[in-house]
């Protein structure tokens, strides 16, 4: 019976290269959070493979994604990446414990994973607590003390909040289709009262002179979306919540010209915690970027 061999001591440095390139889907995206050169990301995957003696990566995709020895390295590599930051913090006294109450409208659920990710990397010690629901609402939660922090869409009836980032309204449609030249015009929108993108949809229509008709009401966007892809409707969303299966329509299509909408921070009254505090630096840095891009 062959002993197997002597365990190699494993270098956290490449395990968190490692972690990067399959959580941002690619080696260039790795080097850019890593602030490395794409050719260093490389090495390291190439020292990790070699050490390992087996592939981590599936060859001949366009995203990184991990084979089935890769998909187990990633649970170890996590773990220990956690455990490092706790010690870390824990010798130095800078661990952050506690939780964070985070809202955001399912719209954004977009922006979450990289950032939220990155918060948890780097305080592994804090409990996330995230709740998804209507901008309006998530304000009003914030405002009463049930949420720490809420990333919103600015409404007229919910004023207030930190601007993040200010991105355009567009008109957008399933490929394949002419939903757009139907007459009235078919809406894929949220309901009444709640929901800035339908109000500015329908302003936009109104003044142009263009018939319309609500065909399609849900408060989520992944329900919006089915009916758009679907051909029932169009609908209005920001660049960042365009599905693969829609295009954008605008003034070529006849459709009217949309204004900006802003993303905003909402905290909650009083002295926030320094774990609340933490994760509003990583949203603000988050989507800061990500619009810039």
């Amino acid at each position: 019976m062959t002993s197997p061999g002597v365990p190699r001591p494993l270098d956290l440095v490449v395990l968190n290269t490692f972690v990067n390139v399959v959580e941002s889907g690619g080696f260039t995206v790795a080097a850019e959070r890593l602030h490395m050169a794409q050719s260093t990301v490389s090495a390291h995957m190439k020292r990790l493979e070699d050490t390992l003696d087996c592939q981590l990566l599936q060859r001949g995709q366009r995203l990184a994604l991990p084979t089935p020895s890769g998909e187990r390295l990633l649970a170890h590599a996590r773990q220990m990446l956690r455990q490092n930051a706790l010690a870390w913090q824990d010798l130095r006294e800078q661990r952050l414990d506690g939780v964070v109450r985070l809202g955001i409208p399912d719209d954004y659920v977009i922006y979450l994973p990289e950032a939220l990710s990155a918060f948890e990397a780097r305080f592994p010690g804090v409990e996330l607590e995230v709740r998804c629901g209507l901008s309006v609402d998530l304000v009003q939660d914030v405002q009463a003390g049930a949420l720490d922090l809420a990333v919103a869409t600015r409404q007229p009836n919910s004023p207030g909040g930190e601007v993040l980032c200010r991105e355009p309204m567009v008109w957008a449609g399933a490929a394949g289709y002419d939903t757009h030249q139907r007459s009235p015009l078919p809406l894929a929108v949220s309901k009444e009262g709640v929901c800035i993108f339908r109000e500015r949809a329908i302003a936009a229509l109104e003044a142009a002179g263009i018939p319309w008709r609500i065909a399609y009401a849900s408060a989520s966007l992944s329900g919006l979306s089915a009916a758009v892809r679907a051909g029932l409707a169009i609908t209005v969303l920001t660049p960042s919540m365009m599905g693969q299966e829609l295009r954008i329509l605008g003034l070529e299509e006849g459709l009217p010209e949309l204004q900006t909408t802003e993303i905003t921070l909402h905290r909650s009254p009083g002295r926030p915690s320094e774990a609340a505090q933490q994760l509003a630096i990583q949203l603000q840095a988050h989507i800061k970027s990500r619009s810039a891009r």
